[in-house]
């Protein structure tokens, strides 16, 4: 059997363990989870992303449905939800039939980090192509790149209202006395969710200047070319500081020279290890993980293979304690994959709405709680163990065996007469699906 790292790998760091996981891993576990964040593996395995539904079509069908009659936008308007969903169901499915599963948790931890609710049709449509064009191409580069793509993104710029902010003293304000305002949002949240955190030490100040930096970061309408635009007559002119930092004016590059400064700031390191241990590890993450992480982001510039190699290669992140409650999207994918399921009905945005965890859901640019106390309350456990019923009629092998492929040493002896014990085969998966092992990674 296979060593109980082997399964820790494949649990806590992956969607869960089946034959071929634990074979391709050949007792080197952490070598198998740092292999899946080199570009040759994440371009092989996203590669599927450039024949998808991407920003430029999705922006074309958003015109062509404002400038269409009634009838024509009804249409187009279905057309565009129902490709959106095909994307989304499509990824969940590559998750769970993945060979490289260290990888899509990866890509979902920026996905939630750099959350986009799809509130509106277009931000809706959109939020699936900042997973495929911004974050998915940056996983084996770095921090700086990633966070460029992601405020540069047509979803981020609707989402946060940058489309129409315009500086004060812009030429753009100076001939018009129509659409004026500044919109803060997008900095605001780069500098409290994306970068720094909370409680960095920056200002009001900083985050109206950093504003100012990005006025003109827009997308393209009409006649303009599709997707990102900077729009220079609508940037606010001169100099800006943001915190200890001047910036000289220099219309788009003042802005990436904020946002690239940014990234590499200790306060974010500490920010963004924090919440990448707090994701994988523990919901208290150890700090001695999170300061080695901290280190190697500011040796390399935030060069996020080695940065969650020191994650994976240090020992209190091998703790035999389960200590990580499983989120409804992990409980989806895994328990698809541990029981072979392709395909589900209700299927997988309806079974994740169901849940607590629609994709693209949120409801809040801080994106989904990642800590178990937000996802174990009475009314959650509730719609689990229906869900969990439900789905257990779909599998085809037996509890006993899909228990000890999954959990292998973690499958405790009380799970395990439980099973043998249950009425049907139906009690018997539903009680391993619910059990605590299982629950827990």
């Amino acid at each position: 059997m296979p060593s109980k790292q082997a399964y820790i790998a494949a649990n806590r760091f992956g969607y869960g363990a089946d034959t071929k996981t634990m074979t391709m891993m050949q007792e080197l576990p952490k070598q198998w989870l740092s292999d899946q964040l080199t570009s040759h593996r994440v371009n092989a395995e996203l590669e599927f992303s450039s024949q998808r539904w991407g920003s430029h079509q999705v922006l074309e069908s958003v015109a062509a449905y404002t400038a269409n009659k009634l009838v024509a936008k009804v249409g187009t308007k279905k057309e565009l939800s129902k490709k959106t969903n095909q994307i989304i169901i499509q990824s969940i499915r590559s998750a769970i039939k993945s060979d490289n599963p260290f990888l899509w948790r990866v890509l979902d931890f920026f996905s939630n980090h750099f959350s986009v609710t799809g509130n509106k049709l277009v931000t809706r449509a959109l939020a699936p192509a900042l997973e495929i064009e911004a974050i998915g191409p940056h996983l084996s580069g770095r921090f700086s790149d990633m966070l460029m793509a992601i405020e540069a993104h047509p979803a981020m710029l609707y989402y946060l209202d940058n489309v129409n902010s315009i500086g004060p003293n812009s030429s753009q304000a100076r001939r018009s006395k129509k659409n004026r305002g500044l919109n803060e949002n997008l900095a605001r949240e780069i500098l409290e969710l994306h970068t720094l955190g909370l409680n960095a030490g920056y200002q009001q100040h900083d985050v109206t200047e950093l504003a100012k930096a990005i006025t003109g970061w827009s997308v393209g309408r009409k006649k303009e070319p599709t997707g990102f635009i900077f729009r220079d007559r609508a940037h606010e002119p001169g100099r800006r500081q943001i915190m200890t930092h001047t910036y000289a004016e220099g219309g788009l590059k003042q802005g990436q020279d904020i946002l690239f400064d940014l990234a590499n700031h200790p306060a974010t390191a500490r920010h963004i290890s924090t919440k990448l241990v707090t994701h994988f590890i523990s919901d208290s993450p150890p700090q001695a993980v999170v300061d080695t992480m901290v280190k190697k982001w500011l040796e390399t510039q935030g060069h996020i293979p080695e940065v969650i190699n020191v994650m994976v290669q240090h020992p209190l992140s091998w703790s035999n304690t389960l200590a990580k409650f499983k989120t409804p999207r992990d409980l989806v994918i895994s328990a698809c994959r541990a029981c072979g399921l392709k395909t589900l009905r209700p299927n997988f945005i309806r079974s994740l709405t169901i849940l607590g965890q629609k994709p693209f859901g949120a409801g809040s640019p801080a994106g989904y709680k990642d800590i178990g106390e937000y996802w174990m309350g009475p009314s959650a456990m509730m719609s689990r163990i229906e869900w969990v019923n439900h789905i257990s009629k779909l599998a085809k092998e037996t509890p006993q065996v899909i228990a000890e492929r999954a959990l292998g040493p973690f499958l405790r002896a009380e799970t395990s007469v439980q099973i043998k014990r249950a009425e049907s085969k139906r009690q018997g998966l539903t009680l391993l699906l619910m059990s605590p092992e299982f629950q827990q990674r």
